[in-house]
Order: structure tokens, then C-alpha cells, then sequence
């Protein structure tokens, strides 16, 4: 009994030691967690694929100069339970969006959450303790 014990142990540890690396990609050092900004801006592509939904969208400053942003979020499977779909942003739609910005400066992000033009907010990301995060800061 013992032995087939260590067998299927054995074979479990040799199964999932190369599943190790995929843990890697959902790390969020690129984030700087400290960081999340408010931003208006207009829609240009919404990616709704896995592993992760896209959001590409400009924000126009003050003195009309134009950055193209993306940030993204969840999968579609965890978006759908959020209230995400699809369509729930196309190209022109005016949105506010707060991000958690990189740590290099680049006009990239993580999506804490959504506002649409007619109020309704969405929830962009899952925090780790499995909850849904609403505001943040």
C-alpha cells in the first residue's frame, strides 16, 4: 500500500512541476500597485479573448495631444460574471476608466473599473483574495 502511495505521489509531483512556469504569467510586477489614475477618454478597440480582455482607448489632454492607452483585464469567463459582455464597449463610446498604471510610465494599465457614458460602472479586475474590487483609493 505504501509503495503505490509513493508511485502516485510520485506521479504527481512529476506532473505538475512543469506547470510551475504558468504561474509566472498572472504576476503583476510590471503593475505598480500603488499607483491608479482616473482618465476620460474614447474607446478605439475593445479584444474580448483570453487570457486576458483588452481595452485600447485615447485619452486627449489639455493641450490636445492624444495618447493611445491599453489596459487590460480579466478573462472572459470572469468578466461575463462581472456584468461584461462582448459589446459592452465599441469603438467611440466615451468612457472614464481608473487604471493601475505601469511602473515605466508607458500609457498602459490594468482595469479597476469602467464608467459608461450612461453611468453604468463595470468592474475590470479580481483582486487576489478572490473578491470583486469596487474602488480603490
Amino acid at each position: 500500500m505504501r509503495v503505490k502511495f509513493l508511485i502516485v505521489l510520485a506521479f504527481a509531483v512529476s506532473v505538475s512541476i512543469p506547470c510551475l512556469p504558468l504561474a509566472a504569467h498572472h504576476g503583476n510586477a510590471v503593475y505598480d500597485s500603488t499607483n491608479q489614475i482616473n482618465l476620460k477618454g474614447t474607446v478605439t478597440q475593445f479584444v474580448w479573448a483570453n487570457p486576458h480582455c483588452v481595452l485600447l482607448f485615447d485619452v486627449t489632454d489639455g493641450d490636445g495631444h492624444v495618447a493611445h492607452w491599453t489596459a487590460e483585464t480579466e478573462n472572459p469567463a470572469s468578466m461575463t460574471t462581472m456584468g461584461w459582455n462582448k459589446t459592452s464597449l465599441k469603438p467611440g463610446d466615451p468612457i472614464e476608466i481608473r487604471v493601475i498604471t505601469v511602473k515605466n510610465g508607458k500609457p498602459i494599465g490594468r482595469i479597476v473599473y469602467v464608467v459608461q457614458a450612461n453611468g453604468q460602472k463595470l468592474l475590470g479586475r479580481i483582486v487576489d483574495n478572490g473578491s470583486k474590487q469596487d474602488d480603490a483609493k
